[in-house]
């Protein structure tokens, strides 16, 4: 059997996800139900989301888990495992935000290709994103894109014993922080 794909507009796409007891992500017509997550990837996020909030403090930036959504245009809407916006303009909706500076995915093996291909792709659209994040669930190892000033990007890749900067929102990690409590 072949699957016929049913293509749908975004405002289609976002009044199902609205009505919806699963999560979607939307893609150039296409809408994708989310795979479940891991404890260890859960406990990634988490981890890195405790960091973040320590270090905001009451800063007017703000940072999301994957349940908001950001989106460009009418492309896409990605769910990214935690994200951070310190533009005024993505408080005006509560679901969607469209300006991130940091977006951070959780590697999974059902993921890994498109988190670092066509969603990679996708982002870089985002001209406000300074820095996307992959970490990897099964070893020590964190890849930082970052966006240079001529638009290119430069890849700089942590593992074992070592700080992770997060340049955009101006936070090191201790990679260990990133893995602590993972079974």
């Amino acid at each position: 059997m072949i699957a016929v794909p049913h293509y749908i507009s975004p405002e289609e796409y976002l009044e199902q996800e609205n009505n919806s007891q699963y999560r979607h992500e939307y893609r150039y017509g296409l809408a994708y139900l989310m795979a479940g997550g891991t404890d260890n990837h859960d406990r990634i996020a988490l981890n890195l989301l405790s960091q973040i909030n320590l270090h905001f403090g009451s800063s007017n930036c703000r940072f999301y888990s994957g349940n908001v959504k950001v989106n460009y245009e009418d492309d896409f809407y990605y769910y990214p495992d935690a994200f951070v916006t310190c533009d005024d303009r993505d408080k005006q909706d509560r679901q969607i935000k469209r300006y991130p500076k940091l977006i951070v995915e959780v590697l999974s093996k059902s993921t890994r290709k498109f988190d670092r291909g066509d969603k990679f792709t996708d982002y870089k659209k985002i001209t406000a994103l300074e820095e996307y994040i992959l970490i990897e669930q099964d070893k020590q190892q964190v890849e930082c894109h970052r966006r240079q000033s001529d638009n290119t990007w430069k890849t700089v890749t942590y593992g074992l014993n070592e700080r992770v900067i997060f340049q955009s929102i101006d936070l090191e990690i201790a990679i260990e922080q990133l893995y602590q409590g993972l079974d």
